[in-house]
């Protein structure tokens, strides 16, 4: 593990990125140093700011928050392990980790942290990460253990996109306004709410909704 652990933040509040900064450099005492050296509001500008400093060449780690502006975070984590392989990408996010721990686990994150984590939890989850490890939460690790003891929710079975439009159905969003925000054409979308239905059994948007409350799956 190098000396210096070097940071990109990919989180669309200032304060957010702000407080991390505040928080890996107050308590990275002693080795290894921790420096955040990018940041990036929007999922492009993660993509566009990992590959200024080449992916692992310039960067150790990671930090990316789900809901980012443009590209969400679990679309911008699946073009980082594309690309980059061998980065470490650690997914932070104010939902639970009921809802998308286990997910962004099974698209290579290396760990999956809520942002009401407490500092020492950032810190060692950085540098864990930074030395090839996973690291999680007593949570993230009930929640794996729930998916492969009873094969956890219907929702697991989502493609990615599938359950982009998931999330967006259960926050009450309509076909359209979901279109526009995917920027998919409205009978795709139809088409996405149709398998979701399926997979989940549920009838209809009412039902898929107070599945997900009953699943622990809305935000």
């Amino acid at each position: 593990m190098p000396s210096i652990l070097r940071v990109l933040i990919g989180d669309d509040h200032r304060i957010v990125r702000e407080g991390l900064k505040q928080v890996l450099g107050d308590l990275a005492n002693g080795e290894p140093e921790i420096v955040v050296v990018a940041e990036a509001q929007t999922g492009p500008e993660v993509l566009a700011r990992v590959a200024e400093h080449q992916g692992p060449l310039g960067l150790d780690v990671v930090l990316l928050d789900i809901a980012l502006p443009e590209r969400d975070g679990l679309e911008v984590l699946r073009a980082l392990r594309e690309k980059w392989p061998s980065l470490p990408v650690l997914m932070i996010s104010t939902y639970p980790e009921r809802q998308y721990a286990v997910r962004c686990i099974r698209l290579g994150a290396a760990g999956y942290l809520n942002k009401s984590a407490d500092a020492d939890q950032m810190v060692a989850a950085v540098r864990k990460a930074a030395g090839g490890g996973m690291y999680l939460t007593p949570s993230t690790a009930e929640a794996l253990a729930s998916v492969v003891g009873r094969g956890g929710p219907a929702t697991e079975s989502l493609s990615h996109r599938e359950h982009q439009v998931f999330r967006l159905l259960t926050m009450g969003h309509t076909v359209s306004e979901i279109g526009a925000a995917l920027s998919l054409a409205p009978n795709t979308v139809s088409t996405y709410r149709a398998r979701i239905l399926e997979k989940t059994g549920t009838k209809n948007d009412v039902e898929l909704a107070l599945y997900a409350e009953r699943e622990g799956l809305r935000r």
